[in-house]
């Protein structure tokens, strides 16, 4: 575009050079009206491409790799926003944002179609399946570098080899079961590790790394399951152990305060105190007896220190 607004401009310096007007011409208005309009309007579309060629605009969250007759300008990148550039360099937009790079066993949920798991060995010699997520961006500062050493596809050259690579190397360190349960974590962690290291010396920022599902083998999730389950019954007979424990320590102290209630009743029922308090409850019983609806004969032996006294009507 620079080339042409400066092709532009020559030809309206050819054209006022060679279309003169002569005050002995015929329509000597006509003519200077062409000449005028004519130098406006290419002045006007020369100028603009010149400058529209000068001018650049850098997207929010990317950054522009100078590209000049073919040699990157290594220590001239761009950031986002309005640049006088050189209109013959070409600028390479690369973004900076975060990006997520995906492989997975669901068919349309990675970055590939179909089943993009990555399959590793374990130290038992089992075959996992996993899925995983890795959260990275450019380094703003060395883009260029990136773009000259490897281009624009560094995550088909770089991410996806090397979240593979770092996977498989990290997943023969531990067994099945681990993977799958309690080192889940820390293998998460330890793949974190060795990627961030590998994306660094090569311009890209890791952010995280994300294990999202893991798939074992049937015989082995059948395995852990049933342990899992034998487990879980384990620790409810357990709780029912000390449940019973519990309610047997309780009848044992409530059988204590019994014999213990027992035992006080039966001192405070000795002596004559004791014997006028059970001929009193004797006579209440009686009286209750005899007044009841029910027809009861009632035989009440007695001897001379306990005459029962009852209500004859």
């Amino acid at each position: 575009m620079f080339i042409l607004g400066i092709l532009i401009i020559v030809a309206l310096v050819l054209f006022r050079m060679y279309y003169k007007v002569k005050p002995e011409d015929r329509r000597i208005d006509e003519k200077l009206k062409v000449r005028v309009f004519a130098s406006i309007g290419m002045g006007v579309v020369g100028g603009f491409m010149i400058i529209g060629s000068l001018l650049r605009v850098i997207p929010a969250g990317n950054v522009g790799v100078q590209v000049l007759f073919g040699r990157v300008l290594t220590r001239a990148t761009l950031s986002e926003g309005l640049h006088l550039v050189n209109p013959f360099v070409t600028l390479e937009i690369m973004s900076i944002r975060t990006q997520a790079y995906t492989m997975s066993i669901a068919l349309e949920e990675g970055e590939r179609y179909g089943d993009d798991a990555i399959t590793s060995l374990t130290r038992d010699g089992l075959e996992v399946a996993m899925d995983l997520t890795v959260w990275f961006h450019l380094n703003p500062d060395i883009a260029a570098t990136v773009y000259q050493k490897i281009g624009s596809d560094y995550v088909a050259k770089i991410v996806r080899p090397a979240a593979r690579t770092s996977i498989r190397n990290t997943t023969v360190k531990y067994n099945a079961v681990e993977i799958y349960s309690d080192k889940r974590e820390e293998v998460q962690n330890e793949i974190n590790r060795s990627l961030e290291r590998d994306f660094t010396e090569r311009g890209i920022m890791l952010e995280k790394v994300l294990l999202r599902n893991i798939s074992l083998p049937a015989k082995v999730k059948n395995a852990i399951e049933a342990k899992l389950e034998a487990e879980q019954d384990a620790q409810k007979m357990e709780f029912v152990l000390l449940k019973e424990q519990k309610e047997a320590e309780r009848k044992k102290i409530e059988a204590g305060g019994i014999s213990e209630a027992q035992q006080i009743i039966a001192k405070s029922l000795t002596g004559d105190r004791g014997r006028a308090y059970l001929s009193w409850k004797y006579l209440e019983n009686l009286q209750s007896l005899y007044t009841s609806p029910n027809s009861t004969i009632v035989i009440s032996p007695y001897d001379k220190s306990f005459i029962p006294l009852l209500q004859i009507k």
